[in-house]
């Protein structure tokens, strides 16, 4: 490990070097670019350099209290524990920085939220998702941005699907993909019966147009006038765009815009990221070694968590988690719930590698 993080130290100052540069400094992709990369080395390198200034403090700790200096000696010992726990500490964080970073983690996502098993409940619960993750993107300072949604007879959404765009989005919110079960009372119930009801998330790394190459003529594009809420526009204008894509199947709406080219460009955008999602998946089936180091398989119909709203209680299944507080959860405080599945699959990420 320590070589590697030499190397590491070596490039991060020849980055250093580089923005310097002033044929790099004048030109704004290359500046980019190479800022960039200096940013995500930046907190391993400082981590690599405390350790090493660490254990050169702890040396000379052990060589004053061999020393002849009663006072010294005394002062060395006092600071040594202190100086060991940190070191100790350092270098546990340097393992888990040094573990593979997921490429997409960077990315903005596509939130997909579709109503499953439960009828109306099921769309009211759907519809309590998505304040969920959206009270959790404003506190992270996230924009959301609809796409488009399918409200439900009694309130909720039956599928609504929206853009958050962010920091380090993905990387938050990647472990969400799957069946999320609520058990409540609905408001429609008047045994006061508890029900059980199912949605299903997806969480999708927003695609960049070099990645997913979509060919124009796979496509079939089809035009019709909007419908719900709208005012004058609605049933006006052909606005709202269906897209199909011929070799997969994939289907995709948006009438959330007036404009129909608006429309088009973020339906594209959902098909774009859907595409990139398949090819995903089966890159991590044939990688099937990885699949010890994910929180769950991904899959879809997985169901990873329950929503016990009479017990105040949220469980996710995958890691045996248990929180008597889902009111909190569902008002979108949701960071709890986010370091306990990332401190897992880093946990298991290192117990890959020292296997």
């Amino acid at each position: 490990m320590f070589s590697q993080l030499a190397e590491v130290e070596a490039r991060y100052e020849e980055l250093e070097h580089q923005l310097s540069d002033p044929a790099i400094a004048g030109d704004h992709v290359a500046y980019t670019r190479v800022h960039k990369e200096l940013t995500s080395l930046a907190e391993l390198v400082t981590a690599w350099r405390r350790y090493r200034a660490v254990e050169s403090e702890i040396a000379d700790s052990r060589e004053l209290i061999r020393g002849d200096d009663a006072d010294m000696r005394e002062l060395a010992r006092e600071e040594l524990p202190g100086l060991e726990s940190e070191h100790a500490s350092l270098a546990e964080r340097l393992r888990l920085l040094m573990l593979p970073t997921d490429p997409l983690d960077e990315k903005n996502i596509i939130l997909e939220i579709r109503a499953g098993t439960g009828g109306d409940e099921s769309a009211l619960f759907a519809g309590d998702l998505f304040d969920m993750y959206a009270r959790f993107a404003s506190g992270q300072k996230w924009s959301v941005e609809m796409i488009s949604a399918s409200a439900g007879t009694q309130g909720g959404y039956k599928e609504v699907i929206a853009m958050i765009s962010g920091t380090r989005v993905y990387s938050n919110l990647k472990w969400e993909s799957g069946v999320h079960r609520v058990q409540r009372v609905p408001a429609t119930e008047t045994q006061g019966r508890i029900h059980t009801s199912a949605c299903t998330v997806a969480i999708l790394p927003e695609a960049e147009d070099v990645e997913v190459n979509i060919d124009p003529q796979e496509l079939r594009i089809d035009t019709y006038r909007a419908s719900g809420a709208g005012g004058q526009h609605v049933n006006r204008t052909d606005s709202a765009i269906r897209i199909t894509h011929l070799p997969t199947g994939l289907i995709v709406t948006c009438q959330d815009e007036k404009s129909q080219h608006r429309n088009k460009e973020k339906a594209m955008k959902v098909l774009a990221s859907r595409l990139l999602d398949i090819e995903t998946q089966r890159m991590h089936d044939e990688r099937a070694d990885s699949r010890r180091t994910q929180v769950g398989s991904g899959d879809r119909s997985e169901r990873i968590r329950t929503y016990n709203f009479p017990q105040n209680r949220l469980t996710d299944h995958r890691i045996g988690l248990t929180l008597y507080k889902l009111d909190s959860v569902i008002a979108g405080e949701l960071g709890e719930v986010i370091d306990a599945l990332t401190t897992y699959h880093q946990a298991e990420l290192l117990k890959a590698q020292e296997s």
